[in-house]
């Protein structure tokens, strides 16, 4: 096949994929800067003259930093115990760690309140020990967001610093220690210069993911502004101008700590040439062995008290918990209701029918993209590895009211659909909001294939889709059911997006918890919570098997 005919096949692929993405990407949120500056600068005037939008801008980026230096606080000590002290536990306490992350963001913040709100168990307990007349603290303000954030974002940083120490070769600190470093000064100069990537990455992560919370601010916020909560705020009011700037100068915050982090990368890079070998140093004091079971129990109850809280509560009696420590009734009215009320069942069947419409797209898009990025050559390569990765760096409320504001009427002159008030705006949300997980992921597994087996296969006189079948496909399934898992999780449970654009009818989960929660039903919540966890639960279950599945298949095959 020439050249030229090549790129032709190519094409063929890239430019409907390049205009879906531009389409849902690009076009909603270059509408919001439009938006912005539709009566000239009056809006930005606006804006930048009113104190209570100044206010959420400095606390928005006040959290995000708070919440960096808190989860680095609790992730990078964590991962280094975890992975290089060897103790009773240790295997358990690694799996544990991690429960958070399959907390969806609403749910945890729900499992807060009932826990350290100003009528949750462990505030009411401390006051009950205490003899106090009134509660010891009430959660909310920036402390409390910046603590809700740590438990779930602590998450990245364990992760990222574990999998980076996992790499690490440690003769590198063993020779340091032979030359008569300190251990200080090892840790200072040796072992963090090398995990610098993994330290960066993790904390854009959190920073990005605080930047954009909407969870935590709203619930705990009190009368907290951060720019996320401002903008639905403005939204409601009607002020969409003055929205429009709040969104572009959040959008344009995320994206800046993006360029940032790849300048920092620019600049330092470190690397070693062996793969790394993990030595676990092993507690020779007595009282260090005996106090690191003890340690590792309180760790595990602390980790797994929001989980236990939440299921707790749903079995409580709805009315019945008010300046009780635990809920004084409990009944299975609350599930029996969500089995037998079909009007309950609505939002169940919304989230589980969306993600999986949402799911399906990144799927077929991703995958293409992911095929374009890896295996083929074109010119507009660089235009499209931007476009999948940019939802990254767009907070969850900047894309719902770019969608909000870009499909709010048809207009075939100006590509636009009427998708805000129907079923499909929502799915369209989760869909962008998924393309990174899923095209990053599914590129991971390819960049492992060996490209000349795509030209093999066609040079035997394979057809373009056989080889998909037979050979990329099954080359890039690794990565691409692992960010579709992913996917489906972030979807089924999402809420940013979701209070930006949900209607009645189209009402997922995590806006019915909210309804919920706000007509003071706290059994009713909790358990409609439990749904959601054992959503994703079962998300987790089936990509599991599934994957098994076709590597079982495959495996008979080449036998």
């Amino acid at each position: 096949m020439s050249q030229r005919a090549d790129e032709k096949g190519t094409w063929l692929f890239a430019l409907p994929v390049l205009l879906v993405l531009l389409w849902t990407v690009v076009y909603p949120n270059a509408s919001i800067i439009v938006g912005s500056f539709e009566h000239g600068l009056r809006s930005w005037r606006q804006f930048a003259s009113s104190p209570t939008d100044i206010e959420a801008l400095r606390t928005t980026l006040i959290i995000s930093v708070g919440s960096v230096i808190a989860s680095v606080a609790v992730g990078l000590p964590l991962a280094f115990l975890l992975t290089r002290v060897e103790f009773r536990g240790r295997r358990i306490l690694s799996a544990v760690a991690t429960l958070p992350a399959a907390l969806p963001p609403l749910v945890g913040v729900v499992a807060f309140l009932f826990l350290y709100g100003e009528s949750g168990v462990v505030t009411r307990g401390v006051q009950a020990l205490l003899g106090l007349d009134h509660a010891p603290w009430t959660l909310n303000g920036a402390g409390a967001i910046i603590f809700v954030h740590a438990y779930t974002m602590y998450v990245y940083v364990f992760l990222f610093v574990s999998a980076g120490l996992e790499r690490l070769d440690t003769s590198l600190d063993e020779a340091a220690a032979g030359l008569g470093a300190s251990r200080s000064f090892r840790l200072r100069r040796v072992t963090l210069p090398l995990l610098t990537p993994a330290i960066a990455g993790s904390m854009l992560l959190v920073f990005m993911s605080a930047l954009g919370s909407f969870s935590a601010p709203y619930i705990f916020g009190g009368g907290l502004r951060v720019l996320s909560t401002q903008i639905v705020a403005s939204k409601l009011n009607g002020a969409m101008g003055l929205a429009y700037v709040e969104t572009t100068v959040l959008a344009v915050g995320a994206i800046a700590a993006l360029i940032l982090l790849r300048w920092f990368e620019r600049r330092r890079t470190y690397a070693v040439s062996s793969k790394g070998s993990v030595v676990r140093t092993r507690l020779h004091s007595r009282s260090a062995r005996a106090l690191a079971p003890i340690a590792g129990v309180i760790l595990v109850v602390i980790l797994v008290l929001p989980h236990a809280m939440v299921v707790l509560v749903a079995f409580a009696r709805d009315g019945t918990w008010t300046t009780q420590v635990l809920p004084p009734e409990y009944t299975f009215d609350n599930f029996r209701r969500l089995a037998t009320n079909s009007d309950l069942w609505v939002p169940i069947w919304n989230s589980v029918s969306m993600t999986a419409i949402a799911t399906v797209l990144d799927i077929v898009v991703c995958l293409l993209a992911a095929y374009l990025l890896v295996l083929r050559r074109f010119r507009m390569r660089w235009l499209l590895a931007t476009l999948v990765a940019l939802p990254w760096a767009i907070p969850g409320t900047a894309i719902g009211l770019g969608l909000a504001s870009t499909f709010d009427r048809t207009s075939l002159a100006g590509a636009r659909v009427l998708l805000v008030g129907t079923f499909w705006i929502l799915p369209l949300a989760y869909f962008v909001r998924g393309v990174p997980l899923v095209s990053s992921a599914t590129e991971g597994s390819l960049r492992q294939m060996d490209p000349s087996l795509e030209d093999a296969a066609r040079g035997l006189g394979a057809s373009w889709w056989l080889t998909m079948r037979r050979v990329v496909l099954p080359a890039s399934r690794p990565g691409l059911v692992a960010g579709a898992m992913l996917a489906a999780i972030a979807a089924v449970g999402e809420f940013v997006a979701s209070i930006v654009l949900f209607t009645q009818a189209n009402r997922p989960i995590s806006m019915e918890i909210l309804s919920q929660l706000r007509n003071f039903a706290f059994g009713t919540a909790a358990a409609f919570s439990v749904v959601l966890i054992a959503l994703v639960l079962a998300i987790t279950l089936i990509a599991r098997w599934a994957e098994g599945r076709w590597s079982r298949a495959e495996a008979v095959v080449i036998q």
